[in-house]
């Protein structure tokens, strides 16, 4: 019991933090961050839009998103209440098998409510291709079960996406029922300074 209140308390923790985290850029030094940061004091923000896609895998030899804890009445809750699901998804250009890596989402989903299906996200999206290369957003919401569209608000942003703000709306482009598989679109609307 004391270890599972840990680990929960721990994953807490990292809910809260996860938006800060996805502001550190390794090599900045504050002085070079203050030098950046004087010269938007004028600056007018930047917009882009982007589409990509999350490759969920839940089953098979390597799943992308799996459960690390659960709470101990989650067996008789119809909605789940209390599990923790980390992942760790592919992002891509396109919804296909063959299309080109972008980069990577990492973060977790936890079954926050008692009465209605509904999850908690918190998620990091991490560039490695070469227009955005060690850029991040960071978007934190809630999933309601049932909604077509989801729009959850960026908090934040790393690299070419300083100081980003902005909503991104999911949806899921394709399931497969019996793996439990999908790809999500995600279209991002994103104000920032990188």
């Amino acid at each position: 019991m004391k270890s599972s209140l840990a680990l929960l308390m721990l994953l807490a923790m990292a809910l809260i933090m996860a938006p800060l985290l996805g502001q550190a850029l390794p090599g900045q030094s504050e002085k070079a961050v203050d030098k950046w940061f004087k010269k938007q004091a004028h600056a007018k923000p930047k917009m882009s839009k982007i589409r990509l896609f999350i490759h969920d895998v839940a089953s098979g030899p390597d799943p992308s998103i799996v459960p690390v804890a659960k709470a101990n009445g989650t067996a008789k809750s119809r909605t789940q209440f209390g599990v923790v699901n980390v992942v760790d998804d592919l992002l891509t250009s396109r919804p296909g098998d063959k299309s080109e890596e972008v980069g990577y989402v990492q973060g977790v989903y936890v079954s926050a409510s008692k009465e209605a299906v509904s999850l908690l996200v918190a998620l990091n999206f991490v560039f490695t291709d070469a227009k955005y290369n060690g850029s991040t957003l960071s978007v934190l919401g809630r999933i309601a079960e049932f909604s077509d569209n989801r729009e959850f608000p960026v908090l934040g942003g790393s690299g070419n996406f300083r100081l980003a703000q902005g909503i991104v709306v999911a949806k899921v482009h394709s399931a497969d029922a019996s793996t439990g598989n999908r790809i999500v679109e995600c279209r991002f609307h994103v104000l920032h300074y990188g």
